[in-house]
């Protein structure tokens, strides 16, 4: 997903609606090595999506899956606020898929509603369309960057093939995003990566 500084890893975004404290292990860790691996991020920083940094805070699940976070062979740096999580403060967000899904489902919302008034604050009338030809490339840029074609879709960690589930409103763009990332799982090995790691945890 994108943020303020660069793009992120949340897991999970909907594949797992009730899950383990270690599931969420899990996630941070095979999170965290797809941002090494695939978007070549030196320690990538990996926190708990939570109602509060506080390490008390958060249901039994949360406060369960944070015990052992906090000893993980990878760069956990404790929990995230929601608000905190389009600043990019951390490389991977860790979720379990009911919490994560609505994440993402409220991410999608408010950059389309976000879009939707640039838009019409531009098109408004003469001299606001010929503003909007100065500063086109900018917004643009912004477009593209919210666009979940340019992602192709959401990797599915943790199997044994790579697998990409696309946007339902998926078009050619979107497919050929799609198997971009597919081939970069395997050009990096990623999947023997996250067995090893995970068979080795």
């Amino acid at each position: 997903m994108p943020s303020a500084k660069k793009p992120i890893l949340l897991m999970d975004c909907g594949a797992n609606a009730e899950c383990r404290a270690e599931f969420l292990y899990q996630f941070g860790l095979m999170g965290s090595l797809y941002m090494k691996h695939i978007l070549k991020y030196d320690n990538p920083s990996v926190a708990l999506a939570n109602n509060g940094e506080e390490e008390t805070k958060g249901t039994p699940l949360v406060k369960e899956a944070y015990e052992l976070m906090k000893n993980a062979p990878y760069n956990f740096i404790g929990n995230i606020e929601g608000r905190q999580i389009p600043f990019g403060d951390a490389d991977v967000v860790v979720a379990d898929g009911f919490t994560g899904n609505i994440i993402l489902k409220t991410y999608e919302g408010v950059a389309k509603v976000l879009m939707n008034s640039i838009k019409e604050a531009f098109t408004r009338n003469t001299l606001s369309k010929l503003c909007y030809l100065g500063v086109k490339p900018g917004i643009d840029s912004m477009k593209t960057q919210f666009d979940y074609k340019e992602y192709g879709g959401a990797v599915l960690l943790g199997v044994n093939k790579p697998v990409v589930k696309a946007h339902g409103s998926a078009d050619a763009r979107t497919f050929k995003n799609a198997v971009k990332q597919a081939v970069w799982f395997l050009q990096n090995n990623l999947i023997e990566e996250i067995r090893n790691n995970l068979n080795n945890g």
